[in-house]
């Protein structure tokens, strides 16, 4: 897995290796709207995860996804706050998220 500095250097990293979507999550899916592709957690695998921890503000502080669902060939991101800036997730989500935290 590489390393990398910043998230945008993760994102251009990952889109250079094929993850070209991007997801959002939406409680209990990720959801891609340039062509409406909608995940369910048991629809896709969590593959590389990268986390960022601001230095002087915790405004800075993302994680990011690669994601591949188990079937057809989609591949994308995910960027996701974590403590306070989280966003409101299912159990599930949660449970899919946090396994790779």
């Amino acid at each position: 897995m590489e390393t990398y500095e910043t998230v945008v250097d993760a994102l251009n990293g990952l889109k250079a290796k094929g993850y070209t979507l991007d997801f959002n999550i939406a409680f209990d899916k990720l959801m891609c709207s340039n062509n409406e592709i909608c995940l369910n957690p048991n629809e896709f695998e969590i593959t590389e995860v990268y986390r960022f921890e601001g230095e002087t503000n915790p405004s800075d502080e993302d994680i990011v996804y690669a994601v591949e669902a188990k079937e057809g060939n989609i591949k994308g991101v995910i960027t996701s706050a974590f403590g306070m800036y989280a966003d409101a997730l299912s159990t599930e989500m949660i449970q899919k998220l946090s396994m790779h935290k």
